[in-house]
């Protein structure tokens, strides 16, 4: 289904219409809405693109870190902060594509906070590298994507997503304070300024008018939908764009979780810097466990109990009037935002537990990332033996020697 508040263009395909030639298509995701498929997808297709007028215009699958500058945004935690260059680097790549439609893409952008951020970003896109006179003109506006998936499928995939950046806490226990626990903002603000989605909507609207916003609804049961609307956007051949495997975009499993999070609650408990924490443990075992060990079918999932699905279908419900209302254009089905998923009865479902197989795939991945700094030799320190000293106070030591060696490195 369509509702297309915007263009004349004859559709392409059989579908939507495409946009104006020279348009700079900006998808702000939010996360877990397809992102990354499409942003490999595109990155795979970049040196098909231009003889169809299309540019991709980053020199990697995803630029995050221009998105989290342009935003004003920290970097993830340990990570090192993204600076205005990043952001400087992709708007000139942008102005190189002329007049050719160039389409921007990553999920942060949805973290921006603001009517005057907003504005920015939209105006730099927008103009830099547009001469004055054409400004006005079609080629050069900027028009913005939001690709939408139900929130009670959200939920889940965000959950550990934080908790691959450090989170302690448990599902359920997450879960009561993003839905319960006024004003739903502890322990991840970020969370409901991506997932609110009619206020996502409505805060770039005001920035670029509804008539330059167009929102996809994501089926899950066609897996590469996505991927033709796109297609279809661009005025691309039907099948330009592919699937390209990415083992390390997967959502951990809920024993891999749980195995993440308690040791996010050692780390933290013991004070090591997050800069080791970004290296060991999110680049290095989690990372390692991703690409060596995919999912069996006896693998518990993350399950969101069923009040929380309600209550989340209920705010979706809300959201698509809201949607509405704003006048953008809809492509897809906006009742999938608010059906209630089937949930599996909780009871006798076997509790999470890790494999050894996938348990030494994670530590491997932690001792390789430390291995990766060579380790300077010193003469043996005339103090305590290792078994003289505490477990806490050890791995407080280790840590920062460990940070020190990736310093020097």
């Amino acid at each position: 289904m369509e509702t297309d508040c915007t263009s004349n263009d004859l559709p392409v395909n059989g579908g939507t219409a495409p946009l104006p030639a020279g348009t700079r298509l900006l998808h702000i995701g939010p996360h877990k809405t397809g992102t990354t498929a499409i942003q490999g997808a595109l990155f795979a297709a970049k040196d098909l693109l231009p003889e169809h007028g299309v540019v991709f215009p980053a020199h990697s699958r995803h630029p995050m870190e221009a998105a989290l500058a342009a935003c004003a945004r920290p970097a993830m935690i340990g990570d090192t902060a993204p600076t205005e260059k990043h952001w400087t680097r992709l708007l000139e790549q942008v102005a190189a594509t002329g007049g050719k439609t160039s389409v921007i893409s990553s999920e942060f952008f949805a973290d921006a906070e603001g009517d005057d951020t907003i504005a920015r970003i939209v105006e730099q896109l927008g103009g830099m590298g547009v001469p004055p006179l054409e400004r006005s003109r079609e080629w050069g506006s900027v028009h913005v994507l939001v690709t939408l998936r139900p929130l009670a499928k959200i939920l889940p995939s965000q959950w550990q997503q934080y908790v691959q950046n450090g989170l302690r806490m448990g599902y359920d226990n997450w879960l009561t304070h993003m839905l319960r626990k006024a004003p739903y903002e502890q322990p991840n603000p970020s969370f409901w300024r991506r997932h609110r989605h009619d206020r996502l909507v409505e805060r770039w609207a005001r920035a670029v008018g509804a008539e330059r916003i167009t929102v996809v609804v994501v089926d899950d049961r066609d897996r590469e939908g996505l991927m033709r609307t796109f297609e279809q956007l661009l005025g691309l051949p039907e099948n330009l764009l592919q699937p390209v495997p990415d083992a390390t975009n997967r959502s951990l499993t809920l024993a891999e979780t749980e195995m993440l999070r308690n040791l996010n609650k050692e780390f933290r408990g013991n004070g090591l810097p997050d800069e080791l924490y970004s290296k060991l443990v999110r680049n290095g075992a989690v990372m390692h466990m991703k690409n060596a060990c995919s999912p069996s079918p006896e693998d518990v999932k993350i399950l969101t109990p069923e009040w929380a699905a309600e209550a989340a279908a209920e705010i979706g419900a809300g959201m698509v009037r809201r949607i509405g209302d704003l006048g953008v254009r809809v492509i897809g089905d906006p009742g999938l935002l608010s059906a209630v998923p089937k949930t599996p009865a909780l009871d006798g479902i076997p509790a999470p537990r890790i494999s050894p197989e996938v348990a030494a795939r994670a530590l491997y991945g932690a001792l390789a990332a430390a291995a990766e700094s060579p380790v300077r030799r010193t003469s043996p320190a005339k103090t305590r033996t290792v078994h003289q000293t505490s477990s806490k106070e050890l791995m407080r030591v280790l840590g920062h020697r460990c940070l020190k060696k990736l310093r020097r490195r």
